[in-house]
């Protein structure tokens, strides 16, 4: 699986925007009986489950419907185009179910978290595509809009908030990347992971006994095993760190109350109190 290797936004701006919201000129029905967008869209994103983003073509889908490729380009100009429609499609609700509970923020972003990496790992060819500038279509805008409701009472600033998102998902994907790349190289290699590791003992063993490496040496076997749990111990680092922000906001909210009051009650005033 190779990088980067597609963009979201590499099509028709305008065009793409048309055909995810439904705003645009419906084609007409063409020859092909039960030939829609959604089915183009659902069998291109079945092509890259299967075989990866690069197998994603015109042609690729065309003949998977059993039609010429002529008759895609009646419901979408190219693969630019449709690329957005098949991450736009990823995103629905149905297909990506995120529960984020009825608790506070950290709960939601944890949820958030695990639901985007479930999400990648059903469809690792979005780890091919450079998502840096997104076409924002319906799917997309629904699961941000449900999000922020939920973490909007952190109390931080509208750019904090979507910081916060944009860090978590920024997680999720390099935890991923690393998930993916791993079986690939299991797959490449023919190797198991324990056979990978085995081929390397008497290397390492050798290494840790000459007294080059005391630190290293000095670790338990567990250090690097495969028991512990890296992706949680990353997302509640990260979520412990905003809380800490949120809670230093929180304090300093009180304090400036606080002074507030004092600085009325010296005036020979009181602090109008909260409607509330």
């Amino acid at each position: 699986m190779a990088s980067g290797t597609e963009t979201s936004g590499s099509g028709d701006i305008g065009r793409t925007l048309d055909l995810l919201w439904d705003t645009g000129r419906r084609p007409s029905r063409g020859p092909r009986p039960g030939l829609t967008l959604e089915r183009i869209v659902e069998v291109a994103v079945e092509v890259a489950d299967r075989d990866g983003l690069g197998a994603v073509s015109m042609r690729r889908v065309a003949t998977e419907l059993g039609t010429g490729t002529m008759s895609l380009y009646r419901y979408v100009p190219g693969k630019g185009e449709l690329l957005d429609l098949m991450l736009d499609r990823v995103q629905r609700p149905s297909e990506n179910p995120a529960d984020l509970g009825d608790g506070g923020w950290r709960p939601a972003l944890h949820a958030l978290a695990h639901a985007a990496l479930a999400l990648h790992r059903r469809h690792t060819w979005l780890l091919e595509v450079n998502q840096s500038r997104p076409i924002l279509g319906p799917s997309a805008l629904d699961g941000m809009e449900k999000v922020l409701a939920r973490i909007r009472p952190m109390g931080l600033t509208d750019p904090e908030l979507v910081s916060a998102v944009v860090m978590v998902e920024g997680y999720v994907v390099g935890a991923a990347r690393t998930q993916v790349y791993q079986e690939e190289a299991e797959r490449r290699s023919g190797l198991t992971d324990a056979e990978f590791w085995a081929a390397q003992e008497p290397a390492l063993v050798k290494a840790m006994t000459s007294g080059r490496y005391p630190v290293l040496a000095s670790l338990s076997e567990d250090a690097f095993g495969t028991g512990f749990d890296h992706f949680e111990f990353g997302l509640q680092r990260i979520l412990d760190g905003l809380e800490v922000l949120v809670g230093s906001r929180r304090a300093a909210d009180g304090a400036t109350d606080a002074d507030a009051d004092a600085d009325a009650a010296g005036n020979g005033s009181a602090a109008p109190e909260d409607p509330a």
